[in-house]
């Protein structure tokens, strides 16, 4: 079980795997960084049945900060990580396949990253969230990335399903430690 924990406005993201305790029931201890409101994707595979997402809201108390600019930019700095973020064509249609494609560097010299590796059996994660007035389950999807390769660029096939602005966080292991990139994008 994946347990996507985001604030409203997007800023605030964090992937939990919750502890399985037997009968169905799973624990996980969350973290709420600021007043407001958090929507939570459990995203999870019982045997025998297609994946399913359940969403739970949560407030914070406290009072509530304005919200972030979106800021669109395809290169950041994560640590001691340079990220690009690139797609196989030159605007995001929404409903169309696109291949996402995450090329990281370290960023002390820009030389390809050479350490990467699995992160819970796969080259990398993703997860988008569109931005909106309500988050719910179809505003979410969680993809891995496609098999076969440990080395840059990791590769990620889905759709962005409405026209909107998107909130992406690519994960990523290095060295031992998890690398969370996440980039705004506009799909058209």
């Amino acid at each position: 079980m994946h347990l996507i924990v985001v604030s409203d406005d997007l800023d605030f993201y964090d992937h939990i795997h919750p502890d399985y305790k037997g009968n169905g029931r799973f624990e996980v201890e969350a973290n709420f960084p600021k007043p407001g409101n958090y929507t939570l994707f459990s995203d999870y595979k019982p045997t025998g049945k297609p994946e399913r997402v359940s969403v739970v809201k949560v407030k914070a108390p406290g009072t509530i900060s304005s919200l972030s600019d979106i800021e669109i930019k395809n290169v950041k700095v994560f640590g001691n990580t340079k990220v690009e973020l690139s797609f196989d064509q030159p605007k995001v249609q929404a409903n169309e396949e696109v291949m996402i494609s995450f090329n990281l560097k370290n960023a002390a010299n820009n030389n390809p990253v050479t350490d990467l590796q699995p992160y819970l059996g796969e080259a990398g994660h993703l997860v988008i969230v569109k931005k909106s007035a309500s988050i719910t389950a179809s505003d979410y999807i969680h993809a891995h990335a496609l098999p076969g390769k440990t080395t840059e660029p990791i590769r990620f096939a889905t759709k962005f399903p409405e026209t909107g602005t998107y909130k992406v966080w690519g994960q990523f292991k290095r060295n031992g430690e998890i690398v969370t990139a996440d980039f705004w994008v506009n799909a058209l």
